[in-house]
């Protein structure tokens, strides 16, 4: 559902941009096959603790709950990503890389 595709994609990039430091970027991959494709989101920010890593696709789950409430939104951005991509059973994931934090998922290939 290119619907859904969308929504994920705003939802990861939104969070990139929130919680990056100012002054940060954030950068999009697209690579594939015809199988395939795996988007990468990027960020430039501070990382997140490995320990909060597991949770971060949980619904209302907060790394740092004050800082996250002075920037609004719901914590259901990365719940809806998991949903969707439980629906797709595709896989998807999140990990600290030099320099920031990188959220991925992997979606198959529109029919011909």
């Amino acid at each position: 559902n290119p619907d859904h595709v969308e929504q994920m994609l705003i939802n990861l990039i939104e969070n990139a941009i929130k919680y990056n430091k100012p002054g940060g970027s954030v950068t999009v991959h697209v690579f594939g096959n015809e199988r395939e494709a795996n988007l990468t989101i990027s960020d430039t920010g501070i990382g997140i603790p490995e320990e909060h890593l597991p949770r971060l696709f949980e619904r209302f789950y907060r790394v740092d709950k004050g800082r996250s409430r002075a920037m609004g939104g719901t914590g259901l951005g990365l719940a809806i990503v998991r949903g969707n991509m439980e629906l797709l059973e595709q896989p998807y994931g999140v990990y600290n890389a030099p320099g920031g934090v990188v959220f991925w998922i992997e979606l198959p290939a529109a029919p011909e």
